[in-house]
């Protein structure tokens, strides 16, 4: 009887959907896809009105892949392609076919057949029929029917959790969507627009959401393109090899002239891509799964195609091009006296491995280019595809410090001799599709075991004295990504320049190699629209890339403090693995060259540590910087030095604003969950130790994705650090939230969103991007 039940409720609901098109189909007319292919743009001034409200506004929840419904609404293609129920980061049997904005789908027609359905009215051009047959317009419309209450949203009718049952209403299902959600308009658990908001989006609506006009590119912006372009599409196989390279390694920058004046709002961005046809013709896009994949034609050709989506904190990632950056490409890459005989082919089993590809790239070239900006070679997995998910960036533990190995002519001829003979053990997951993960990681691991025992042999020989803290890069004196520091928000992360906080959770020394596989595991070679056998492999293989980088940290150590240091970072793993990841003995088995004074080696290398990077280390997130009076320096002081149960009460990462006469300040709370080890898949609330948790607290804007908004006046900043060491229990937090925070439905909500942007902006025009409300608690 339930199984008749069910199928009598499906066909229902089916017949129900049938009559509703049919009845708007009556009304309307049929829908046209190709609609808004030909729509008149708008005016500039009445479009940047309308970009303005969507930015702040709608694109806070709708910009990423992981954006409810697929609805990104960062890009007026975006709003026409409209919405599709199939989530991408999703633990799926079968691997899913992409759908990325301006990549898999050129025409709405396309993504119709891709699954997507319209959020805006694609019938009949008439006020009416671009209100009532508009999902968008309707659902702008429910909410300010049926704005917040104040207050705590009741838990059990709003479900913020990321894992969420989505809705995801087409026009046909609209009425029914109505009456079963009255209060779940657009914005989405978040305050109703002002009225003037609301209204300037119902008249752009009703004029058939024309779109922006096309602004022509600055003719300096234009120069420069050409320049670079001309560059990156060298004839000689030297140029060829170098350019593919680099667009293996650029594929998610936002590039930008740095030496050009800032136009108005901000820069102009461009990204790099392939295309069927040479600069000075129109850019026919080749979209693969990949970036390394087959492009399908002889040769490829690498373009700068402007940016004109809004720019998102998880996903922007700016990278400056300018005449110095040249000389140094040509210098490393072009200059330098080397010669290729041969292109690559793009099989799989080579163009996954960097190691064979570019094996006739010099070592020093390659290494250089990820080193010098190395920051954004490590946001492409912290802020990139990847991070989506806790099992996905639950490989890393919540506070740690990243530094780098000092390059070198010598040490670089080396390496190379070193990986011609270890490319057999080099391999990465993404050269094979299918298969068992166990399986595949057994033999990955076998591979690791080898190359391990390989590479430690290799840095006894090179390093008979031992290392000593000159091999730390030192950023050439003058580069601030010598040194940085990662923080875990569970299931997203952020990258920093400079080692913040006293003590990491851990530290990961990284090499050339090193740096390679992690970039072609986790940006390159890693397909959000995968399996789970390729999600689990890719998780599964980092645990070695991460290990490795702490045993090139351990080294460092004296020999009889390794393996403790070693234990307590990975306190109850399961050890059946390899012994080179386990055993500090098997991995560079001499002293270290380091002369420790006390019986506290560890501490005496993390200060060595900052004295080194010192030199090069901004001060911007330094509480100091903030221009605070020196009674609110010392309670946020107070405040940072907070340990144990009290701060897992508090979210992951929360914005505080200190309001004093000077003006506002605003500082990032990064809540560090200590975990008895990062080394096990499932099951990581087993493995938390709250005595053990700290707190980050930075000058400036650090998180992506805020959990939680606090305003705190100056005076009262001793009362909330106070509560916050006190935090004991749900009710303490939601009595603290009461007091000082900035809730979901709070009024306040949009205002102080606006002040955080526009702060960001003015501290780091070049780096702010919107913040993603998806994270954001109902505490």
């Amino acid at each position: 009887m339930r199984a008749w039940a069910s199928i009598a409720a499906l066909a229902l609901a089916g017949c129900a959907t049938y009559y509703a098109a049919a009845r708007i189909d009556q009304r309307y007319g049929a829908p046209d896809p190709a609609r808004y292919d030909k729509a008149a743009a708008a005016s500039a001034a009445d479009y940047q009105r309308v970009a303005t409200i969507l930015d702040n506004r709608c694109v806070v929840c709708h910009g990423c892949n992981d954006a409810p419904c697929q609805l990104n609404l960062a890009s007026w293609q975006g709003v026409t392609r409209g919405a599709n129920r199939a989530q991408v980061y999703a633990t799926r049997v079968l691997t899913a076919e992409p759908t990325r904005l301006f990549l898999d789908a050129q025409t709405n027609a396309e993504w119709r057949a891709k699954g997507f359905h319209p959020v805006l009215n694609e019938r009949a051009a008439t006020p009416e029929a671009e209100r009532e047959a508009g999902v968008l317009y309707r659902l702008l419309r429910l909410k300010q029917k049926n704005p917040l209450p104040p207050g705590l949203l009741p838990k059990a009718r709003f479900d913020f959790s990321l894992d969420r049952a989505q809705q995801c209403p087409a026009i046909e299902g609209m009425d029914e969507f109505e009456r079963k959600f009255a209060d779940w308009g657009m914005p989405f658990g978040l305050p109703e627009l002002t009225q003037d908001e609301h209204d300037t989006l119902a008249r752009w609506i009703e004029a058939g959401a024309p779109p922006p006009p096309a602004a022509p590119l600055p003719p300096a912006h234009a120069q420069r393109v050409a320049q670079w372009e001309a560059f990156l599409n060298g004839d000689s196989l030297k140029a060829r090899l170098s350019s593919r390279y680099i667009f293996e390694h650029w594929f998610i920058a936002h590039l930008y002239f740095d030496d050009l004046p800032r136009e108005g709002y901000g820069d102009e961005f461009f990204e790099l891509v392939r295309s069927k046809t040479p600069p000075g013709q129109p850019i026919e896009l080749i979209a693969t799964r990949r970036p390394y994949d087959d492009p399908g034609v002889e040769r490829p050709w690498y373009r700068l195609r402007r940016v004109t989506d809004a720019l998102l904190a998880k996903t922007h990632m700016p990278y400056a091009l300018n005449n110095a950056r040249m000389a140094r490409l040509k210098a490393l890459f072009i200059d330098a006296p080397y010669e290729v005989g041969a292109l690559p082919s793009y099989a799989a089993e080579v163009a996954s491995n960097p190691f064979l590809a570019f094996q006739q790239l010099p070592v020093q070239a390659r290494y250089r280019l990820m080193l010098e900006e190395s920051q954004f070679t490590l946001m492409g997995f912290i802020k990139g595809p990847v991070c989506r998910g806790q099992v996905a960036v639950d490989v890393i533990n919540d506070h740690f410090w990243v530094m780098f190995v000092q390059p070198g002519a010598a040490r670089a001829e080396l390496t190379a001799e070193f990986l011609a003979r270890e490319l057999a053990n080099l391999r990465l997951p993404a050269e094979e599709e299918g298969g068992a993960p166990l399986l595949k990681w057994r033999r990955y691991a076998a591979h690791e075991a080898a190359y391990l025992k390989s590479k430690s042999a290799a840095l006894e020989q090179a390093f008979p004295g031992g290392p000593t803290v000159e091999l730390l890069w030192d950023g050439d004196g003058r580069n601030p990504n010598a040194a940085l520091t990662v923080v875990r928000h569970f299931d997203s992360a952020s990258v920093v320049q400079g080692l913040l906080g006293e003590r990491p959770q851990t530290v990961m020394l990284i090499d050339y190699q090193l740096l390679e596989r992690i970039h072609y595991l986790l940006v390159a070679g890693f397909d959000v629209y995968g399996n789970v056998g390729h999600q689990l492999t890719t998780r599964l293989y980092m645990d070695f890339l991460r290990t490795e980088g702490e045993m090139n940290f351990l080294s460092f150590l004296p020999l009889a403090s390794r393996q403790a240091v070693h234990d307590r970072w990975y306190r109850g793993a399961d050890r059946a693995s390899i012994a080179q990841l386990w055993d500090t003995r098997a991995y560079f088995q001499h002293e270290s060259g380091i002369r420790y004074a006390t019986s506290d080696p560890l501490a005496e290398l993390y200060g060595m540590m900052k004295k080194r990077a010192a030199p090069v280390t901004s001060q911007r997130y330094a509480l100091a910087s903030s221009g605070l009076g020196a009674a609110s320096l010392r309670e946020l002081e107070r405040l940072a030095a907070l340990r144990g149960r009290a701060l897992a009460h508090l979210p992951e990462a929360s914005i505080l604003t200190v309001r004093g006469s000077g003006g506002d300040r605003h500082f990032s709370l990064i809540a560090n969950r200590a975990h008895s080890n990062v080394a096990e898949l499932f099951d990581e609330s087993e493995r938390r130790l709250p005595d053990e948790d700290n707190l980050l607290v930075a000058n400036g804007f650090i998180p992506a994705y805020p959990n939680a908004f606090f305003i705190v006046e100056a005076g009262q900043l001793p009362r909330f650090v106070d509560a916050v060491s006190r935090l004991a229990a749900e009710a303490d937090y939601a009595a603290l939230a009461a007091a000082y925070g900035v809730r979901r439905a709070d009024q306040r909500f949009w205002a102080h969103s606006d002040a955080l942007h526009i702060a960001w902006r003015r501290s780091a025009p070049r780096e702010a991007g919107l913040f993603d409300y998806n994270r954001f608690e109902n505490r």
